[in-house]
């Protein structure tokens, strides 16, 4: 299943292929808010593929979709969706959208967080992200290019704001407070093209990792393929040809 899908239909396919996965093989796409970055391609993906759009009723109505009604699936936060062997939670979150949620993926007795556009750490997030083997979490900007850089005034405050996105040192005092001991790995996501850059976050996190991988996804290409066991002391970068552990919680 995919979580958003913000890049075209096309590039999904392309970067997925180069991974060694199929469009073929998702089974639904889960929607977190309506955001332009988190649903352009989700049209085309979801006419061309006939696959079933989790949404809730607000996001849906503010989103500008043109989705089959047969293909819209509504959600509420804590009632958890199976799909195949998955298990996706959706859970509130604080970001200047209509209704906005993150998602726990479980399978069996492995879980990762999709913890994005956050504008604080709230309880709930802090709760979600203590159950992850991985997470993939915001480190959006840094506070001094953000506070130095061009953006006029009010999308600065929008976006260091309780409702707008979490700072690299947001995102590091979470994981140095709350990781659990069991988590494996950590990507770094949603960095701001004009308000951060990957060896920064790379240099701040990297003396706090511990037998956590930290991983910087990238806004321009894939990132790898890994496999989650459910331990903090083995890690594994799957070979992009070969499902080697298909028991295993794939991330990419």
């Amino acid at each position: 299943m995919l979580i958003d899908a913000g890049i075209s239909c096309r590039e999904t396919e392309k970067r997925m292929k180069r991974l060694g996965l199929t469009m073929e093989k998702v089974k639904a796409v889960f929607v977190s808010h309506e955001h332009t970055d988190h649903i352009n391609g989700i049209n085309t993906l979801t006419n061309k593929y006939k696959l079933p759009v989790y949404i809730t009723e607000g996001t849906l109505r503010h989103s500008g979709l043109n989705i089959a009604k047969d293909l819209i699936v509504p959600f509420t936060a804590d009632n958890p969706v199976i799909i195949g062997g998955l298990s996706i939670k959706a859970f509130t979150k604080f970001h200047d959208a209509n209704d906005p949620h993150s998602f726990i993926v479980e399978d069996n007795a492995v879980s990762v967080g999709v913890i994005t556009d956050i504008g604080a750490a709230c309880e709930r997030v802090v709760q979600h992200f203590k159950q992850c083997h991985a997470a993939f979490l915001e480190a959006n900007y840094d506070e001094t290019m953000l506070a130095t850089g061009s953006y006029p005034y009010h999308l600065k405050k929008r976006i260091s704001g309780g409702n707008g996105h979490l700072s690299n040192t947001q995102a590091l005092d979470l994981l140095i407070t709350h990781r659990p001991s069991f988590m494996s790995h950590l990507i770094l996501s949603h960095l701001s093209k004009n308000n951060n850059r990957p060896e920064t976050v790379q240099n701040l996190f990297a003396p706090h990792a511990g037998t956590t991988k930290i991983i910087i996804a990238s806004r321009y290409e894939e990132t790898a393929l890994y496999e989650v066991n459910g331990s903090a002391n083995s890690f594994i970068q799957r070979d992009k040809r070969v499902n080697k552990h298909p028991q295993q919680l794939a991330i990419f």
